[in-house]
């Protein structure tokens, strides 16, 4: 190890956070925070960036290993996600870029647009209701006058 007094890695769970850099067996990187379970495992836990090797990232929050709080996911396709996770879903309050740049703003549950949400294609045109998965029944155009 570096400088790091020899306790930083060692430290006994409920101390707080531990900052690491962890190259994952498949090439995945992780750069952050992580906790100590009782059992004496590190976990991914607080804010820090994880990198796959297939082009996606997160940067955000975590608890108990996975994506857990507000944070930003990039696809390899380009789509992007900033909002609200819950165990590694979107959950919560987001906004989901679609690769053609068309954009979902409102709310989803466990990875589904789930509630009020309005979205706008890539013309500017923008339709605002009730989303259901993938229904969205009686939505209304916005119209800008």
């Amino acid at each position: 190890m570096s400088d790091k007094k020899k306790g930083d890695f060692f430290r006994t769970p409920g101390e707080g956070p531990i900052k690491v850099s962890y190259i994952f067996p498949n090439g995945d990187r992780y750069e952050g925070e992580c906790s100590k379970t009782p059992s004496g495992v590190l976990m991914r836990g607080g804010v820090g960036k994880h990198t796959s090797t297939d082009g996606v990232t997160y940067i955000g929050e975590w608890h108990d290993d996975k994506m857990h709080g507000r944070g930003t996911l990039k696809h390899s396709s380009g789509a992007l996600y900033e909002g609200e996770f819950k165990d590694n879903m979107y959950h919560g309050a987001g906004t989901y870029t679609f690769p053609d740049g068309s954009t979902y703003k409102g709310q989803f549950h466990e990875n589904r647009l789930e509630g009020e949400g309005a979205f706008a294609n890539t013309h500017g045109l923008v339709w605002m209701g009730e989303f259901h998965g993938k229904a969205a029944l009686g939505l209304k155009m916005q119209l800008n006058i």
